[in-house]
């Protein structure tokens, strides 16, 4: 089995999300991480420019891909994961608990026709269930906080870490959603930095402090030595989540986004005239930041 697969990061500015292409270079196989589907939320058009540079670099390395993967039901952009299926013929996974994630947001949309049962994937993971890439073994660590569903995935010495921790200058994610928890972030916090130190970490978004370069790369020894949410302790870091939190407006897209990623990045059913629709609940949260 090889230890050090290949990793590319796309970074999407719009949105600041960060898709991963990992790969066994020893016999081509490859995973596609967290794609990204190209919306404009003022025309209400998509495109597929994100998720074709994906298709490019895996053409041009001639890779085989093996799976596409979510680590959650993102809030922040749509998923390509459908897409890049019907391109690649390649299975669609995420974490098992999304159907929870699905129950929840099912009411909040009043969509009864929104299945719950996590059928939109060709595959749920669950806690400590693994697959393989390749020669290469992945191993699935349920990673709740950020969201009910949220999983990091354990390659070789590489690990997708979505909305846990951020680069070292950027501490931590929220964990304010319907079904998040700052308590719950922080155990997963907590397991992921029980990898040997040297173990690289691979962000989900990188939102570039300070205006330098986009960064989605670490390791667990440097996320210790350096990111300040985490050196002080559970309780500090609890206390310094909520408060942030309480401070921070929605994603301008996650109403738009989670009815499509809660169904694998499929697009509503055309209407009559052949044109989907979002629906967007109004008044739904006692959000005070705006």
């Amino acid at each position: 089995m090889n230890a050090n697969p290949l990793v590319k990061g796309f970074y999407d500015e719009r949105t600041g999300s960060i898709q991963y292409v990992v790969s066994d270079p020893e016999t081509r196989d490859c995973a596609i991480i967290d794609p990204v589907l190209d919306y404009d939320e003022k025309s209400g058009s998509t495109k597929t420019s994100s998720a074709d540079a994906i298709l490019a670099y895996v053409e041009g390395k001639q890779l085989t891909v093996q799976w596409i993967l979510d680590t959650h039901p993102h809030a922040d952009h749509f998923s390509a994961a459908t897409y890049l299926k019907t391109k690649t013929g390649a299975p669609t996974a995420i974490g098992a608990k999304v159907v929870d994630i699905q129950k929840l947001w099912q009411k909040i949309y009043n969509m009864p026709e929104m299945k719950t049962d996590g059928s939109q994937w060709d595959r749920l993971f669950a806690d400590g269930e693994s697959f393989r890439i390749g020669n290469m073994v992945c191993r699935v660590i349920h990673s709740p906080g950020h969201t009910l569903a949220s999983v990091t995935y354990v390659v070789g010495d590489a690990a997708f870490i979505h909305d846990t921790l951020f680069m070292p200058d950027s501490g931590s994610a929220r964990a304010d959603f319907p079904g998040g928890s700052a308590a719950s972030l922080w155990s997963s916090v907590e397991t992921i930095l029980a990898l040997p130190d040297d173990t690289r970490l691979f962000t989900g978004h990188d939102y570039r402090p300070g205006g330098r370069e986009a960064l989605w790369e670490s390791t667990v020894g440097l996320q210790k030595a350096e990111n300040p949410h985490v050196g002080e302790g559970r309780d500090a870091f609890i206390r310094l989540r909520e408060e942030r939190d309480a401070t921070l407006p929605f994603p301008r897209l996650m109403l738009h986004a989670l009815q499509i990623n809660l169904n694998a990045g499929r697009m509503p059913v055309p209407e009559a005239n052949g044109t989907s629709y979002l629906k967007i609940p109004l008044d739904a949260f006692a959000i005070n930041a705006w």
